[in-house]
């Protein structure tokens, strides 16, 4: 295993942490998970290869078992609000000065720095800072965020498992650990920046919902099929987009001419333009 010899503690916190933690154990990392008192189970299920303790980090008992713990780890993971570490005595300026190989990891919602970095918040309100969120729903609608993926696990958890990983390397070279500030406005803006990088193309030119990738074409979409269920379509290339309507068969096909459909632009299979009357659901359509 890729990791394994590397030992993580773990503060055990909401969703972000568990996953990344998770994604190290995975992989080969001895990880070590540290409850807080009172703690019944693992409230994320994100436990897959590790083990846990209990430790009230308020008392001095506690924070000196953990200050014990990072003295022979090479990572720590933590996932509090800027200056909660600071006041337990058990900041990176006192773990690395007695441990300078370790890396401290800091996975929070809003980061270390700036006036948001004091404030609690969830997934939501992440990808709506990231900016993200405008860009997801359909047209006339609300923006909705896509569960809880996006800036909890994606955002916050892979890219701090990332930072990880880079600092693991670097220490290769180095021989120091080095402190991570992986916040989940920024991993999840980062994570996205395909569409800042695509907004002015023909990608994203319409409005939220109307585009070619966010519901808007009636060959990337999902419908309702006659059982109730559902099923995803994606025919983007106009070769996929012609074995999509031959299968349809006869009913589709008639509509689809009826539509006078015009293939001239081969960046799209149909003209967008047409798109709102192609979507089967407009016209009563289920899949059988």
């Amino acid at each position: 295993m890729a990791l394994q010899g590397i030992s993580v503690v773990e503060l055990s916190g909401l969703a972000p942490g568990p996953f990344c933690a998770m994604v190290l154990a995975d992989f080969g990392a001895r990880v070590v998970r540290v409850d807080r008192p009172g703690s019944r189970y693992d409230v994320s299920r994100l436990g897959r290869g590790k083990r846990s303790l209990v430790l009230d980090l308020k008392q001095p008992r506690g924070a000196a078992v953990l200050r014990r713990l990072c003295k022979r780890s090479d990572v720590l993971l933590e996932p509090f609000r800027r200056g909660v570490m600071e006041k337990l005595q058990l900041g990176p300026e006192i773990l690395q000065r007695e441990n300078p190989r370790l890396i401290y990891a800091r996975l929070s919602g809003f980061g270390q720095s700036g006036s948001f970095s004091w404030l609690a918040g969830h997934d939501i309100n992440y990808l709506a800072l990231s900016g993200v969120l405008s860009k997801i729903g359909r047209s006339g609608e609300n923006p909705y965020a896509p569960l809880n993926l996006l800036a909890d696990f994606a955002g916050g958890g892979v890219m701090c498992a990332l930072g990880i990983i880079m600092a693991l390397f670097d220490r290769t070279r180095t021989g120091k650990g080095q402190v991570i500030d992986a916040n989940m406005v920024e991993g999840t803006a980062y994570l996205s920046s395909f569409l800042w990088k695509t907004q002015k193309s023909s990608l994203w030119e319409a409005p939220r919902g109307q585009n070619m990738l966010d519901g808007g074409a009636p060959f990337y979409m999902t419908y309702r099929t006659a059982d109730g269920e559902f099923m995803a379509v994606g025919a983007i290339e106009p070769q996929f987009y012609e074995l999509l309507i031959k299968g349809l068969g006869e009913l589709i096909l008639l509509k689809i001419q009826q539509e006078a459909v015009s293939c001239q632009a081969r960046q799209t299979p149909v003209s967008v333009k047409q798109w709102p009357s192609l979507q089967p659901k407009s016209w009563g359509f289920v899949w059988q």
